[in-house]
């Protein structure tokens, strides 16, 4: 199966971001790819982080949701939408949700954000917790692909990457796949990214598509980009440094079962 995770840096307008997005779902769709991933926020990277609050829609309805459901049925595509702003039970809190169009332009799955960033290192400074309240349940989806195989995905946002015990729950869940859309921190990207996503992809012996931000964006923030694939020895199978890009790759199932099949480790594990 054809996979594509997008790197974009998106602006503050949230209109333009989706014009560029919808560039790109094109790019990838000519280019045969099945699965589309946009990386988190990447239909709005607001001046400031309550911007969010202003953009936020309902579960079902809104300016974002339809633009996925719309593209999913122009392209032909499954598409995942990195994330937008959905609404919680107060108006100074969003969820941070990531959702799954299949090609007819039906919504499969939702997944909230469960860990949320916080950074200080006395020069920046970051804390999701003000405006963003976290989710609860790990999330899988399954998408059959045209190769006859179903892949069974496993849905993270960006600082989940940090959490193992999250992808050992999705594994437990049969996940085959793992999504990690994001908007790394050129500071935490620099030294964390790579090492943490090929990680996660050892030990759960599953591939793992990291859309990511990745530039220097309108409101100043820099993202560290290097959006990638990274198969199920561990190995960067495809990546892109910086600015906007559609990193290509064709996971292959076959590889899955036959790593897993010399180092059964899912089976091992006692805890």
């Amino acid at each position: 199966m054809k996979v594509a995770a997008i790197q974009m840096v998106s602006a503050i307008a949230r209109e333009a971001n989706l014009a560029r997005a919808h560039d790109l779902l094109a790019e990838a769709a000519a280019a045969g790819a099945e699965l589309a991933v946009l990386p988190e926020y990447f239909c709005m990277m607001g001046r400031r982080d309550t911007d969010k609050l202003a953009l936020r829609e309902t579960a079902g309805a809104g300016t974002v949701q339809s633009f996925l459901a719309d593209a999913a049925r122009e392209f032909g595509l499954w598409i995942v939408g990195g994330t937008l702003p959905i609404e919680t039970d107060d108006d100074q809190h969003v969820f941070n949700s990531s959702l799954v169009y299949a090609p007819d332009g039906e919504r499969v799955a939702r997944y909230d954000k469960i860990h949320l960033f916080f950074f200080d290192n006395g020069r920046e400074r970051y804390d999701e917790r003000r405006v963003i309240a976290p989710g609860t349940q790990p999330v899988c989806f399954d998408l059959p692909s045209r190769d006859g195989h179903s892949w069974r995905i496993g849905m993270s946002v960006c600082y989940d990457l940090r959490f193992p015990e999250l992808y050992r729950a999705l594994a437990r869940q049969g996940a085959e796949l793992l999504l990690v859309p994001s908007a790394f921190t050129r500071t935490t990207g620099a030294a964390h990214w790579e090492v943490l996503l090929r990680a996660r992809a050892i030990e759960n012996l599953a591939w793992v598509v990291a859309p990511a931000q990745g530039g220097t964006h309108e409101n100043g923030r820099q993202t560290w980009g290097q959006s990638m694939v990274v198969d199920p020895w561990g190995t960067v199978a495809a990546q892109h440094a910086e600015g906007e890009a559609v990193v290509l790759f064709d996971v292959d199932a076959a590889q899955l079962e036959a790593a897993r099949a010399q180092l059964p480790a899912l089976a091992h594990g006692v805890i």
